[in-house]
């Protein structure tokens, strides 16, 4: 397996899809190395995938802070080597209607979907460009690809995050650096997320629907592993991922 001594970051990686994911990867014998802002989470995890046989180290992060996504990315390559992915899985959803006028919310989400993003993209661009590999994994949102009334900005942050994958790879063709992009498309996953969300109807509502629908983080890192165990000249570049019962 490719997947095999890869060095992977992921940003987000406290719970959800990045702690799943960190778990499936060092259990296939990744070498991950974790970012997020809440410590104790962080800790335990690694923990628990060091107990496991695993290979994993973890950083506080605020991917909002380009010095700490920097940072995070220099602990990978002084523990163990080197670097082969980062997994840009950071990301805030408080859905509301635009004339609710949430506007600090609004701001949350383009300094964590957006700006979080372009940290981890600056972060490893110079490294992935000098040795002519590497992996970079986004996690955009099913509303990336469609619009959802009450959810315009969050929509509006993952559209952004799509068109950034996508310029990437097309660039890392035409420059010669080989540098993959894999953009993922969740619909209803459950994780935190919805703890994010403090419009009541919005979040009530999303509720109602993820308990109807709402499926296991295991579903996107399963595409992860996938995505990261392609043939290097292989870029399996974009993935949506639905439960079956969501229409």
């Amino acid at each position: 397996m490719t997947v095999k001594n890869k060095v992977v970051v992921i940003t987000g990686a406290s719970s959800g899809i990045g702690a799943t994911t960190a778990k499936q990867l060092a259990s296939n014998g990744a070498k991950v190395v974790l970012g997020a802002r809440r410590e104790e989470r962080l800790a335990a995890l690694v923990d628990e995938i060091k107990a496991a046989g695993g290979q994993a180290a973890y950083q506080v992060t605020d991917v909002t802070k380009s010095a700490d996504v920097q940072s995070l990315v220099k602990l990978a390559q002084t523990q163990f080597g080197g670097l082969d992915v980062i997994f840009n899985n950071a990301g805030i959803m408080p859905t509301s209607p635009i004339s609710a006028l949430h506007t600090d919310e609004w701001d949350q989400m383009i300094d964590i979907n957006i700006k979080g993003v372009l940290n981890g993209v600056a972060a490893v661009m110079p490294i992935f460009t000098a040795q002519k590999s590497g992996q970079i994994i986004t996690t955009s949102s099913v509303a990336g690809i469609k619009s959802f009334a009450g959810s315009g900005v969050y929509g509006a942050t993952k559209f952004a995050v799509r068109n950034l994958m996508e310029v990437i790879r097309m660039e890392s063709a035409q420059e010669g650096t080989n540098i993959r992009t894999v953009s993922l498309y969740p619909a209803a996953i459950n994780t935190e997320l919805l703890h994010t969300i403090t419009d009541k109807t919005a979040k009530q509502n999303m509720t109602d629907f993820y308990q109807q629908v709402g499926i296991s983080p295991a579903a996107v890192a399963n595409v992860v592993n996938f995505a990261i165990d392609q043939p290097e000249d292989v870029n399996v570049n974009e993935f949506t991922i639905y439960p079956t019962k969501q229409a």
